[in-house]
């Protein structure tokens, strides 16, 4: 008999026999397994060396990355989890298990027990590659990606296909696959955000301005040709036409810069402190964001009000992201169901 390379990698024969299912795969940013500095070391360790994140020259960037960077800011990044961090964890990690839960039982109430959803982070853990078994497991014939960033780019949904096709390349068996690059334009997407302002709005009254904060990128993204900008763009037209604001009442800005290098502007931080001044009220919401995490319930809810509040400004509140709303669901329920019955 002759040696096999056992470069493929199947299951059984007794997954010829199971029903062809449909497996779903969830997946998000990631978070570090505890606001730890040897937690973080790791997370970060992994983020930041995907070269779909930092496009520096290779060799360059790891020096750069374990020389300084995995010595200095994990114990600082660890800091600002601990400040977020709940009894069941981390914020991003609880709120996607519960999204994934919500969204299973719909599908399951649809199509029945042929659909298979699993949750999985792009870094850290539940790890992408785990998700993957257990959907070859299960006997899928076809696996539905869905990156929950709505707006693409490639940092986020790019480098989620690396990992899904980087380890599906190794199958002996490959099932049809969807990928969905992003949804920054559905129509139960934006009306999900319009009715979250929409109740803030009867709650708190209409602000000066409303600030959509989208996670930034280095400009150089963009003259490379990614779209991530012109998405960001279009969800904003989107939402303002939904609520029948005028350019006066919003202001499209982006976040979390981090680095030397310029990136996409204008910057939500220098944008709020300049507003204070002719704006005492103002809302933030970050349309980019599907599950809240350290970057809003942070960065967003504290830092950046104490810039506004301290720059002279008066009322500032946070529209929270829009996690479990039944309205979100539903729309990411649409998504996948156009891939599945397709």
């Amino acid at each position: 008999m002759p040696k096999f390379s056992g470069r493929f990698h199947g299951r059984t024969k007794e997954i010829h026999n199971k029903t062809a299912k449909v497996g779903v795969l969830l997946t998000n940013l990631g978070t570090p397994e505890a606001p730890t500095a040897s937690a973080l070391r790791r997370y970060l360790g992994e983020f930041l060396s995907d070269p779909r994140v930092v496009e520096i020259p290779r060799l360059i960037w790891l020096m750069i990355l374990h020389g300084i960077i995995l010595r200095v800011r994990p114990k600082k990044s660890a800091k600002l989890y601990e400040s977020i961090w709940t009894p069941s964890g981390s914020p991003l990690l609880v709120i996607s298990q519960q999204q994934k839960d919500a969204v299973a039982k719909v599908l399951i109430e649809k199509y029945g027990d042929d659909v298979r959803v699993e949750l999985a982070m792009r870094y850290g853990k539940p790890t992408i590659d785990e998700a993957l078994d257990r959907l070859q497991l299960a006997g899928v014939s076809k696996i539905i990606t869905l990156p929950l960033y709505p707006q693409y780019a490639g940092p986020t949904v790019g480098s989620t296909f690396d990992a899904v096709v980087n380890k599906i390349k190794s199958w002996r068996w490959i099932p049809s696959l969807s990928f969905i690059s992003g949804y920054h334009d559905n129509p139960k997407y934006i009306a999900a955000l319009a009715q979250s302002v929409n109740k803030h709005i009867a709650e708190h009254g209409k602000p000066d301005k409303l600030v959509l904060s989208f996670h930034g990128m280095p400009k150089y993204f963009l003259e490379q040709g990614d779209p991530y900008y012109c998405c960001c763009a279009k969800t904003t037209r989107l939402l303002m036409e939904a609520l029948a604001f005028t350019e006066d009442d919003f202001v499209m800005t982006f976040q979390s810069r981090f680095g030397k290098a310029e990136w996409l502007q204008p910057y939500t931080d220098v944008t709020l402190v300049d507003l204070a001044a002719d704006n005492k009220h103002v809302a933030i919401i970050s349309p980019a964001f599907s599950a809240d995490c350290l970057e809003t319930l942070e960065e967003l809810v504290h830092e950046n009000r104490d810039m506004f509040i301290g720059a002279g400004g008066e009322t500032y509140h946070y529209i929270p992201a829009l996690n479990t709303d039944e309205m979100h669901i539903d729309a990411i329920v649409d998504i996948i169901s156009a891939e599945i019955t397709h």
